[in-house]
């Protein structure tokens, strides 16, 4: 018996919450603050849906959903320490560096 398998999990725009952002870490272009669904694919086919826990940032341009890809800072010691940056183009909420102009953090969605 042979059983071939055809699936995957998707995120689609629900919503846009907020127009115009920020800017796309990826392509350039603006982000919008968007609430998504989850959608399981069968075999290309929707068979499931179910809502996204938080707003996301989300840049029609390229369909990028921007993520957390980079590391958690550590603390150990022996570690270098971050450059020294203003508080301005900081999230206060996940301490990654932007640019000045962005109004939400590309990496955790958190308004600024």
């Amino acid at each position: 018996m042979f059983f071939f398998f055809v699936g995957g999990l998707e995120q689609q725009v629900r919503q846009v919450v907020k127009s115009g952002v920020g800017k796309c870490i990826n392509c350039g272009s603006r982000l919008d603050l968007v609430d998504y669904d989850n959608v399981l694919k069968l075999f290309f086919v929707p068979v499931w849906r179910w809502q996204g826990k938080d707003p996301l940032l989300y840049c029609e341009n390229c369909k990028f959903f921007p993520r957390a890809y980079s590391l958690p800072h550590s603390s150990g010691i022996g570690s270098p320490s971050p450059p020294a940056v203003p508080d301005a183009l900081r999230c206060r909420f996940c301490d990654r560096i932007m640019e000045a102009d962005f109004r939400f953090c590309p990496f955790c969605g958190s308004e600024l």
